[in-house]
C-alpha cells in the first residue's frame, strides 16, 4: 500500500516527504528559506573571518554598502519564507534549516558583522564561492527541473542528495586549492613548450575565435582523459564514483572524486597554457564549462534535436551515465559530440535511458569520506 499522507497536525522533521511540492504547499518557501539562510550565514561567516574563508578578489565587494544591504534582505527573506513554510507544512525540516541558519547569522552580526583585518593573501577556504554557487545554481536549476522535469516523480531531495551536496560544498570550498593544484603543474612543467610568438598570435585573435577554439582543444583533451579513466583499472576506481549516481539532476554532476578533479582539470589546462589563450578567453571558458557540465546532468526533458550533433545535450550525457550495456563507454565529450563521432564512441538513440549507475549492478559505498577512500581500498583488496 502507498504511504499514507502525513497528518498535518503532527509536525515532523525529515527532508524526505510525501507532502505536495506544488506552489502554495509551503515547499517553495521552505526551499527559499533554507537556501537564503545558508547563503546569508556563509556570507556573514566569510566577512567575519576573511583571512581564512573569503577569496581575496571578492573582499572589496563585500565591504560595499550594497553587499551588506543584500545580506540584510537575504536574512529578512529567509525568516519570512521560513515562517510561511512552517505554517503551511507539517514537515518542518526546510523552514527549520532556513530559520536556524538565519538566527545563527544574526547572532554573528548579520549585515552589520565586523570582520577581522585580512591580508592580500589567498584564503584557505572559499565559503563565499560556495555561497555564490549555491544561490546561482539553485535559482536556475531547481525551477527548471520542476517545470521541465524528465522524471517528474523524482523529488528535489532524492536518494543520496546529501552526498552530492557534500561534493558540491567541498569542491566549491577548495576552489583556491584546486586552482593551484591544476594550474601550477602546467606552469612549472610545460613552460619549455610554450612559444612566445605563437602565444602572442593566439592571444591577439578576437574572443569570438579564441573561445570556440579553446572549447575544441579542451574538449579533445578531456575526451582522451575521460576515456582513459574508463579504460585504466586504477583510474576507473576514482571515476566510478561519478558514475555511481543512480538518479540524475544538476547536483549529480558534482559527484567527482578529488583525484578525478585534479587530474582532469590539470591535464586539460596543459594544451590551453601551451597554446597561449588569453586570460579573458580562459575565464569565459571556465564559466561555460561550469554551466554546461551542470546542465547536461540536469533532470530536464529537453532533447534539443537540431543541436544534438553540435553540442553536448542532457540526452547525450544521460546516456553516458546509463547502466545499459549498450551505452557503456560512450559519449565522453563535455561540450560537443564531435570527438565521439570521430572516434567511434557516439551513442544517442531516440529515447532516454531507463536506469543510471554502474553497469552490472555494481555499487560503491555511500558517504563522501567512504567514497574518498574507495579507490584506494579497492586497489588494496585486489
Amino acid at each position: 500500500m502507498p504511504d499514507a499522507a502525513p497528518d498535518r497536525r503532527t509536525p515532523h522533521v525529515t527532508l524526505r516527504t510525501t507532502e505536495p511540492t506544488r506552489f502554495g504547499s509551503g515547499f517553495l518557501s521552505g526551499m527559499l528559506s533554507a537556501i537564503l539562510g545558508i547563503a546569508a550565514f556563509g556570507v556573514v561567516l566569510s566577512v567575519r573571518f576573511p583571512e581564512y574563508l573569503m577569496q581575496a578578489d571578492l573582499r572589496p565587494v563585500y565591504a560595499s554598502p550594497y553587499a551588506r544591504a543584500a545580506v540584510h534582505l537575504m536574512l529578512v527573506a529567509a525568516f519570512l519564507f521560513g515562517s510561511i513554510s512552517a505554517f503551511l507544512r507539517a514537515n518542518k525540516a526546510l523552514p527549520l534549516i532556513g530559520l536556524g541558519f538565519t538566527l545563527t547569522a544574526a547572532l554573528l552580526g548579520g549585515s552589520n558583522v565586523v570582520g577581522q583585518p585580512a591580508t592580500d593573501g589567498h584564503a584557505w577556504f572559499a565559503v563565499d564561492f560556495f555561497v555564490l554557487n549555491l544561490l546561482l545554481y539553485s535559482a536556475v536549476f531547481v525551477p527548471l527541473e520542476r517545470l521541465f522535469a524528465l522524471r517528474a516523480h523524482q523529488p528535489v531531495f532524492r536518494r543520496h542528495w546529501a552526498v552530492d551536496l557534500t561534493y558540491f560544498f567541498v569542491n566549491s570550498l577548495l576552489i583556491e586549492v584546486l586552482t593551484v593544484l591544476t594550474l601550477k603543474p602546467a606552469l612549472v612543467l610545460f613552460a619549455w613548450a610554450r612559444s612566445g610568438s605563437v602565444s602572442a598570435f593566439v592571444e591577439s585573435m578576437p574572443l569570438l575565435v579564441q573561445v570556440p577554439m579553446l572549447v575544441l582543444v579542451a574538449d579533445f583533451t578531456q575526451y582522451w582523459i575521460h576515456r582513459t579513466f574508463h579504460t585504466v583499472t586504477f583510474l576507473w576506481g576514482f571515476h566510478a564514483i561519478h558514475h555511481s549516481a543512480e538518479e540524475m539532476d544538476w547536483l549529480a554532476g558534482s559527484r567527482l572524486h578529488l583525484v578525478d578533479v585534479i587530474l582532469t582539470r590539470g591535464l586539460t589546462y596543459v594544451p590551453i597554457f601551451v597554446i597561449g589563450f588569453s586570460n579573458t578567453a580562459l575565464v569565459l571558458y571556465v564559466l561555460l564549462v561550469a554551466a554546461q557540465a551542470t546542465f547536461i546532468h540536469a533532470n530536464v526533458r529537453w532533447r534539443l534535436r537540431p543541436l544534438r550533433r553540435l553540442i553536448a545535450t542532457p540526452a547525450f550525457h544521460h546516456w553516458h551515465h546509463s547502466a545499459d550495456a549498450a551505452a557503456t563507454d560512450k559519449n565522453f565529450c563535455v561540450h560537443t559530440p564531435l570527438w565521439d563521432m570521430l572516434f567511434g564512441t557516439y551513442y544517442l538513440p531516440d529515447q532516454w535511458p531507463t536506469r543510471y549507475g554502474l553497469h552490472g549492478g555494481r555499487r560503491v559505498p555511500v558517504g563522501w569520506l567512504r567514497q574518498l577512500n574507495y579507490p584506494f581500498a579497492r586497489r588494496s583488496q585486489r
